[in-house]
């Protein structure tokens, strides 16, 4: 689905296919994020916040919490032209599955891939589900989180 030629419509699960491939801005990861998670989720584990215990670890330093690193994916995606075109028309979240093959330190650069991997119909003809793979990849390509983000998307109006 190529963006740049839609207008300021609403995208519909018609719209999307199989395959469709779309990339955020970026954002670093910085230690003020760190911090106020920490605050915000209660999370104070050691690993996140303690610079010297962290150093101790087979990690060599602090690592971001992995919520702060799904947070910012949430964010980073809002800010696609994907999501501007498809906020109208989507009707809620089903399901997240996702893993962290990498650790995501404090300056990291993350950007996230988003991919339409499946589209199936519902029971109900106003709608469909929309599985999006969803990538966070940091400033040297690694990804950092990886999983399938179910969709429930609006069908394009009779």
């Amino acid at each position: 689905m190529n963006l740049s030629n839609l207008r300021a419509e609403p995208c519909f699960f018609e719209d999307l296919s199989l395959g469709d491939t779309f990339d955020s801005p970026t954002r670093t990861v910085t230690e003020a994020d760190v911090v106020n998670f920490a605050c915000l989720s209660a999370d104070h584990n050691r690993l996140h916040v303690d610079a010297d215990y962290a150093k101790t670890s087979p990690f060599g330093q602090r690592i971001a919490h992995g919520m702060l690193v799904l947070s910012i994916m949430s964010g980073l995606v809002t800010r696609m032209q994907l999501n501007q075109h498809l906020e109208p028309s989507l009707m809620g979240l089903l399901d997240i599955q996702c893993r962290f093959p990498k650790p995501t330190f404090i300056g990291d650069t993350l950007r996230v891939s988003v991919q339409v991997v499946e589209k199936n119909e519902t029971s109900k003809p106003d709608r469909g589900v929309v599985a999006f793979r969803r990538q966070v990849i940091n400033q040297r390509g690694a990804a950092v989180v990886e999983g399938v983000w179910k969709l429930l998307v609006r069908r394009r109006p009779a």
